[in-house]
């Protein structure tokens, strides 16, 4: 796999998807544009850092953006899934994410510039191990990257905490990091929606809907 050009210099450990022999994009930098199909991969980073520092003058702009002070202030993971494959990406928090800013942004590409919100990951008492994060294509460029809340049903049988009525998250004090017994790494389910640039249907995000629904009934 050829190196990836990144943008900070804080670089953490993260879980990299093995990129099929099949693969047709031979773009590695997530600040670079592309055009993929499916099966391809795909290449986009992840930014921790404040909530602030992902806006200038009060608009948000991509971690790519050299206008952003993220240089030496962020964190980066960079992963390289299959595009519409479902994912389970997997980021070590060594570091703190609540020292590093407690919020992250995913992005990749250049001219077009996605990313998504800021989502909160961890404060001073908290933090948030689960996500899930939806690329949307529109002929083979990523036009746009979302996280899907998943709601607090799960906070009691994790003996977490509700946050925002919108995220269980787990008590900072009970991370094995901390001397803990629970694993506090990161865990990121990776959904696709949109088309691929032969007009191909991405639809990994609707499986995702289903096992929702398929856990919910049960």
């Amino acid at each position: 796999m050829a190196a990836v050009k990144l943008m900070f210099p804080a670089i953490m450990m993260a879980t990299v998807i093995a990129v099929c022999s099949l693969d047709t994009n031979h773009v590695f930098d997530p600040c670079s544009d592309s055009k993929v199909r499916r099966w391809d991969g795909f290449t986009f980073g992840i930014a921790f850092s404040s909530k602030e520092s992902f806006f200038s003058n009060q608009i948000q702009l991509s971690p790519c953006d050299r206008r952003l002070s993220l240089r030496g202030n962020a964190t980066l993971a960079v992963f390289r899934p299959k595009v519409d494959e479902l994912t389970f990406l997997t980021v070590n928090t060594d570091f703190n994410p609540a020292k590093a800013g407690g919020y992250m942004v995913a992005f990749a590409g250049k001219q077009y510039a996605a990313r998504s919100i800021p989502t909160l990951v961890a404060d001073k008492s908290n933090i948030i191990t689960s996500f899930t994060l939806v690329l949307e294509f529109q002929e083979g460029r990523l036009i746009n990257l979302y996280w899907k809340k998943v709601g607090c049903k799960s906070c009691a049988e994790r003996s977490g905490v509700c946050m925002n009525n919108q995220e269980c998250a787990i008590p900072i004090s009970k991370c094995d990091i901390n001397g803990g017994s629970v694993d506090c790494n990161l865990k990121v389910q990776l959904a696709f929606s949109g088309t691929d640039k032969g007009l191909g249907v991405l639809d990994s995000w609707y499986e995702v809907q289903k096992l929702r629904e398929y856990l919910l009934a049960g």
